[in-house]
């Protein structure tokens, strides 16, 4: 049975099935986008952090394993409080990881750096 609907995004008045409720696929799509912008933002502002923190990691690691001062990082903008994973040692030391880099807190407030190059396999 055709009925007559109300678009959830532009309110305008079409026929269709019971359950529609976009009168076309630019109002769905521009619905959802609109219900999920603030999920997307708070990823992408996210995702930047973790891109500037692997990217700081990687630059004043440039071969591999390297000792900074933790005022290093604080200075070239690294946030500690986003990182990707944590890996674990048997001996119980924590190392954390921006993706492919990653950190150890060495003896505060020094940092030693790694690379990780198994990273993805």
């Amino acid at each position: 049975m055709v009925m007559s609907r109300y678009c959830l995004e532009c309110q305008d008045e079409f026929n269709g099935r019971s359950d529609k409720k976009f009168c076309s696929d630019h109002c769905r799509s521009s619905y959802n986008n609109r219900i999920n912008a603030d999920h997307i933002n708070l990823r992408r502002r996210i995702n930047r952090i973790l891109c500037k923190n692997r990217n700081i990691l990687a630059r004043l690691n440039p071969k591999g394993k390297k000792t900074v001062h933790k005022a290093l990082l604080i200075e070239a903008g690294f946030n500690f409080n986003y990182f990707t994973n944590r890996y674990i040692t048997q001996k119980g030391s924590i190392y954390f990881f921006c993706y492919d880099q990653g950190y150890l807190v060495h003896e505060e407030p020094f940092y030693t750096l790694v690379e990780r190059k198994e990273y993805i396999g």
